[in-house]
């Protein structure tokens, strides 16, 4: 049997710190997923997604991302039920991360378009192809080169 999540998507919250019983930290957020299709308005929609992480990890999903940061999760499905203060059985679904993946620079974080765009395309970072982060150009390794590279077949992976 497989149960296994990937997700990327935007936090549509702060995320929530608090400690067990255990003294265990249990971080809680939402992340917003948008379809890969859009409606016949031409709008595109998102899911939302509730995630739960543990220990070490929840302490830095609290300490370095906010609502709007893009989030690249791994792990798996899990589903619960409780009982209210009314009676009433609850039951949720949540997906118990692994793995949380920042896929944004701190400082790209919280500058105010993201938090109002929590639902952006999944793959707005891969959109541009050589996009980078920041006015930092990527470094061509054979800028300097003054022409052909000997490299011989022994330095070859294939």
């Amino acid at each position: 049997m497989l149960n296994r999540v990937v997700l990327v998507g935007r936090l549509t919250r702060d995320p929530e710190l608090r400690m067990s019983q255990s003294n265990i930290a249990v971080g809680n957020f939402t992340l917003a997923v948008n379809r890969p299709f859009t409606d016949r308005n031409g709008e595109r929609g998102a899911d939302f997604i509730n995630c739960v992480v543990f220990r070490k990890q929840a302490e830095n999903v609290k300490n370095f991302v906010q609502k709007g940061s893009l989030v690249g999760i791994d792990g798996r499905l899990q589903s619960r039920s409780y009982e209210n203060k009314d009676g009433q059985r609850v039951y949720v679904t949540e997906v118990v991360c692994d793995s949380v993946q920042f896929l944004e620079p701190k400082n790209r974080q919280g500058s105010g378009n993201q938090a109002s765009h929590a639902a952006e395309s999944y793959s707005e970072p891969y959109n541009s192809g050589n996009q980078s982060y920041g006015s930092r150009e990527p470094e061509n390794p054979f800028a300097n080169s003054t022409g052909n590279v000997d490299i011989s077949e022994d330095d070859l992976p294939f």
